[in-house]
């Protein structure tokens, strides 16, 4: 059998748009047979004609037939803009920009190839018809393919999220008993001092500047610490913010594929592209794991 070079799915598109060509030919080309034959019943009935009624019988068949087959190339013309318009709109759909090439439609060595491939569909006698309910619309993203893969993108997304929420409490208890330990310090701190006041006329020059050498030591080391723990606070509020951003991105890319997504066209490059989105995702996500690692707590 003739093969155009396509896969399964797509040559049987374009066997079923032959057929309808086919069809149109033929319902036109009858209608030329009964313009001759309109003509041979209500004209050609007398034995003899005149030049003058030969030249006005004749012109009067090629208005006609110029009307019928000018008709026919004109819906032919409209007829593939239409099917071009359906491809570029399924096209669109996956942000891709297909190109046409007109000088290949006078390429001679191809029409012969579409007129073989023709003539080995339609005329073997032992060919199998083509399944009738095959269905020429695009299947609904919820059925699997590319949704699948993008409602378990958003399933891992949401996991992410819970686990950054999840860090981010750890990290908030972690800040409250911070807080809580500093705030016992100044007390320890204020109880120093006010002992400090009270003894200082006992306490001798050296003790008390060791004193407050540790006093000091413990401040800035809450201080550090307090500083340490506000800092990773806050990166991972703002990890946990980038994450929901992309996890309502690509749920909004999916709300928009599913109202938009109508016809089927290209599974190949769909997934190509579909998985260059999760791709570009998993390595957001791999960027997020490595920077909340940074900030884990060393066990």
């Amino acid at each position: 059998m003739a093969e155009l070079g396509l896969n399964e799915h797509h040559q049987n598109e374009v066997i079923n748009y032959m057929r309808f060509a086919r069809s149109k030919r033929g319902l036109r080309l009858k209608t030329v047979d009964s313009c001759f034959q309109d003509l041979k019943e209500s004209r050609l009935v007398e034995e003899t004609f005149t030049v003058d009624e030969v030249s006005e019988v004749l012109n009067g068949l090629q208005a006609v037939v110029h009307s019928e087959v000018e008709s026919e190339l004109i819906n032919t013309a409209y007829t593939n803009v239409l099917l071009l318009r359906q491809l570029f709109s399924q096209a669109e759909k996956w942000y891709l920009k297909l190109q046409t090439d007109i000088s290949e439609l006078e390429n001679r060595e191809l029409l012969e190839q579409v007129a073989e491939f023709e003539k080995a569909e339609f005329t073997s006698s032992n060919k199998k018809s083509i399944i009738d309910s095959m269905k020429p619309k695009l299947a609904p993203l919820h059925e699997g393919g590319a949704a699948e893969l993008l409602n378990k993108e958003i399933i891992r997304l949401q996991e992410e999220n819970e686990k950054l929420k999840s860090r981010l409490k750890t990290i908030e208890s972690q800040a409250t008993d911070a807080l809580d330990e500093k705030s016992k310090l100044e007390r320890a701190l204020q109880d120093l001092q006010l002992e400090h006041g009270s003894q200082k006329d006992f306490i001798k020059a050296q003790d008390l500047s060791d004193l407050e050498n540790t006093v000091a030591a413990l401040k800035s080391e809450f201080q550090k610490t307090l500083n340490d723990q506000t800092e990773n606070q806050k990166s991972l509020e703002e990890n946990l913010a980038t994450a929901k951003h992309d996890l309502l991105r690509v749920q909004e890319q999916l709300s928009m594929a599913e109202k938009e997504l109508e016809k089927k066209f290209q599974q190949t490059a769909a997934f190509r592209n579909m998985k260059e989105i999760l791709t570009k995702k998993n390595d957001q996500i791999k960027d997020l794991r490595k920077r909340l690692a940074k900030y884990e707590p060393e066990d």
